[in-house]
């Protein structure tokens, strides 16, 4: 007959195993929207939220034609309406939900990356140990191939563009412009006072200077820097 220690030590087993599925932050979703080749919104529960597709970045939608390429492709892989599972790995500074995503046993961030409609994040690779061999090999596949981003002679990465882009969205602003109806907050570009609530994705600026009170709420952490990401 057992002990009860041994009772106890069997007992305290099983309950480590069946909470493994919870440990590895795995849960169910519906698609309700592709905002572009590496952001979702899904539904779980009672709950809308925006996802960051992990460890892969896409072409920014300004990157034509191959943003917009990424955004077609992501829409034919996760149509609205489709049931996937995600593995979380955090949530980013913008409270958006960094995940990896499946269609039962397929990696959708590893289909973008090997079709090269995206390309690996290696800033962040750590946070997907399981997908971090797959995605690397697909990228080097989808390189050799020259498929759809890779297929350009030069192509610009995408955080590449988007310091690009920061770089100009932070020349002074004109004469013009300061004696205009701008909002004082953001002193590198124009956004009207009293502008309809504005988030980070709805302008293409990103790194610029923000003064209090910061009416839109850019500067989340309030180290004087908007749209960090």
């Amino acid at each position: 007959m057992f002990s009860n220690f041994s009772f106890v030590a069997i007992s305290i087993l099983f309950l480590a195993q069946t909470a493994l599925p919870v440990v590895a932050n795995n849960f169910s979703a519906t698609v309700v929207s592709i905002g572009d080749g590496d952001t979702i919104r899904v539904r779980t529960g009672n709950k809308t939220v925006t996802v960051r597709l992990a460890c892969i970045d896409a072409p920014e939608t300004k990157q034509s034609p191959w943003g917009q390429q990424s955004l077609a492709r992501l829409k034919q892989l996760l149509p609205v309406g489709q049931t996937i599972t995600l593995r979380s790995t955090e949530t980013d500074k913008y409270k958006r939900l960094v995940a990896e995503v499946f269609v039962g046993n397929r990696n959708v961030n590893v289909n973008m990356v090997e079709e090269g409609q995206a390309v690996v994040y290696r800033q962040y690779l750590k946070n997907c140990p399981e997908s971090k061999d797959s995605l690397l090999q697909g990228e080097n596949r989808a390189k050799q191939q020259r498929l759809a981003f890779w297929s350009q002679a030069n192509p610009v990465m995408p955080w590449d563009f988007r310091h690009r882009i920061t770089q100009k969205s932070t020349s002074q602003p004109t004469q013009g412009q300061q004696q205009s109806n701008c909002d004082l907050s953001y002193p590198d570009f124009c956004i009207p006072k009293n502008s309809s609530n504005l988030n980070c994705r709805d302008i293409t600026q990103r790194r610029f200077k923000v003064l209090p009170p910061d009416p839109h709420g850019f500067d989340r952490d309030r180290d004087g820097i908007g749209c960090e990401r």
